[in-house]
């Protein structure tokens, strides 16, 4: 499908005089700092204690090659600073450049801080449009996972359907561009962009009501906020793909969002991102079980100049809710699976051959999938904490077959599936480290009674028609789990296992995995054995991203809390009752 160029409805640079009267929020801010422009260099290469990116760098790593904090002095870490962020749906991610850390809150609100010291520098406040509940879910709406550097402007996505940016120096409004008008095609835009090749590139989770228009992927010129291209994730009549809805009319198709972050691979120039389910999900509803419903649940690869899709594999025919939109992991590595250890693999790859693939388990079933980013080729899937719903995938074409009996077919109906539709692994991201050739993935073992119901304003999961139980899986009382992957044979070198729901990571050049739980425990594991050789006490649930830093020569490890996703798996751990509170953590050595 090509990609729908469509001019922008509302692109306008701002002056720092009108920022005072515009009503977007003023940034309050002390005086600037020189500024060096973040180039795209930069980004694809960011220097070792800088994190430019979601992950750090567009290949979707989560990994810092900082090693001053190592296997041996872990230990001895120490809090330097802490501070409060604003209420709401806590997930952010901190950029750290040039000293200063770039925090997107809750809310629309982005502070810049001082990196060593914790001080506030400036902070902007975007102006919340008053009936914005009305249309987008407060959780949905309040939440920003990550924003973006280019330039010397800082860029996100708000909750009424903008893209805007921001001078890095004084939290002044440079630019605002209008994607989508909220009352007419709602969109939570939880996530933020990336940058790839002086666009800023965002996607964005698609309320029904929205329509099929809401489910797009859109870049913006980075410097000025024009709107380069456009992509529909929901084929139109006409368009490839089309037919796989089965002849469900256009404007009823819906939902079929990339609410994550993309990776980009700037050699062959293409962007990876993943999708959601259907609403409903239960395909009965929609056209028959029959069809494919394209593009749900699938990694699509862009041509970053068009937005044109050059391939699309589909990872399910989602029944269940358990979107694929997660992290996709870009690694060149050489391909071998262990056929004692993975469950489907391409009778056609030359073990041992090295090539370029995009990894990771990019779906709530928790299956680690191997492409190459080049084709989309399947070369690899396997499972990895318990899961019912794939039955067999065909290695010669990847072509999945789900659990018929787990299909549904009638309201009332009622199923056990594993996992739960918060995941097996959900946003949570995971890391890979090129010193070990692993992948570490924060994972759940959890499984969900579900029953197809009738959408009502009362039932937690009416977007899908499902009600749901959730369970711990047979056989565990642990809920939480870190499991290391090898990129290349696919075999699982160590297993972490814990009562609490695991939540993000992030791989160091110190041998180190710095993982979050909902009990409010941060902790550093080998990267080699999964050995416990640090853990703190923070209070919350550990609910954004971490990172690792540096300043004047100093390694820096930043934990944030709050009220987000691994606090819903309390409800299967009642005897751990952590507070609520969103705060950031930063430590260093003594």
């Amino acid at each position: 499908m090509s990609a729908i160029r469509v001019a922008p409805l509302r692109s306008a640079m701002l002056c720092a005089a009108l920022l005072l009267t515009a009503g977007a929020g003023a940034a309050s801010a002390q005086a600037a700092r020189d500024f060096t422009p973040v180039t795209d260099a930069m980004v694809q290469d960011p220097a070792p204690g800088d994190w430019l990116s979601w992950r750090r760098t567009l290949d979707g790593w989560g990994f810092s090659p900082l090693d001053q904090v190592n296997r041996d002095n872990v230990g001895q870490l120490r809090l330097v600073w802490s501070r409060a962020l604003s209420a709401g749906s806590q997930q952010g991610t901190p950029l750290v450049y040039e000293g200063v850390m770039y925090m997107p809150n809750p809310r629309d609100v982005i502070q810049a801080i001082d990196a060593a010291t914790g001080d506030l520098l400036w902070e902007y406040r975007r102006q919340r449009p008053d009936d914005i509940d009305e249309f987008i879910s407060p959780y949905l709406s309040e939440a920003k996972r990550n924003i973006a550097v280019y330039g010397n402007l800082i860029i996100s996505t708000s909750a009424d359907d903008y893209a805007y940016a921001l001078d890095a120096a004084t939290g002044q409004l440079a630019w605002e561009t209008q994607i989508l008008d909220y009352r007419v095609n709602p969109a939570h835009q939880s996530a933020g962009p990336i940058i790839a090749d002086g666009k800023a590139v965002s996607g964005r989770g698609c309320m029904p009501a929205g329509g099929p228009e809401a489910c797009i992927i859109v870049a913006h010129d980075a410097r000025t906020g024009a709107e380069v291209w456009r992509t529909r994730l929901i084929p139109a009549p006409g368009e490839a793909g089309d037919d796989t809805w089965g002849g469900v009319p256009f404007g009823e198709r819906s939902h079929v969002g990339s609410w994550m972050v993309p990776s980009y691979d700037a050699e062959l120039n293409l962007i990876y991102l993943g999708t959601s389910v259907t609403s409903p999900a239960p395909k009965f509803l929609l056209g028959g079980t029959e069809h494919k419903y394209l593009y749900h649940n699938s990694t699509l690869a862009l041509d970053a100049d068009t937005g044109d899709i050059a391939w699309h594999y589909q990872h399910l025919n989602d029944h269940w809710d358990l979107d694929h939109p997660f992290e996709r992991l870009l690694v060149d590595t050489a391909v071998a699976p262990d056929p004692s250890a993975v469950s489907w693999i391409n009778p056609n790859l030359r073990p041992g051959e090295v090539r370029r693939v995009v990894t990771g388990i990019p779906g709530k079933t928790g299956v680690v999938y191997t492409l190459d980013r080049a084709t989309g080729e399947f070369l690899w899937a396997t499972p990895t904490i318990t899961q019912n719903v794939i039955t067999n995938i065909d290695g010669a074409t990847g072509a999945v077959s789900e659990n018929s009996e787990l299909v549904f077919t009638s309201r009332g109906q009622q199923v056990m599936t594993c996992p739960t539709y918060n995941g097996g692994k959900d946003w949570e991201a995971g890391a890979y480290s090129p010193q070990t050739n692993m992948m570490y993935m924060p994972l759940r073992n959890t499984c969900a009674r579900m029953m197809v119901v009738e959408s009502s304003d009362t039932l937690p999961l009416e977007l899908y028609s499902l009600a749901v139980r959730q369970e711990i899986a047979p056989g565990t009382e642990m809920v939480g789990a870190v499991h290391a992957i090898s990129a290349e044979t696919g075999a699982i070198a160590w297993k972490y296992e814990q009562r609490a729901a695991t939540a993000s990571l992030f791989a160091s050049g110190g041998g180190l995995v710095f993982v979050g739980d909902a009990n409010g425990r941060f902790k550093a594991l080998d990267d080699r054995t999964g050995a416990v050789l640090w853990e703190v006490n923070v209070g919350s649930s550990l609910s954004g991203f971490p990172i690792s830093y540096a300043v004047d020569g100093k390694q820096y490890i930043v934990a944030s809390t709050g009220a987000g996703n691994p606090m819903s798996f309390l409800a299967l751990t009642p005897e751990l009752r952590p507070s609520i509170g969103n705060n950031i953590f930063v430590f260093a050595l003594p």
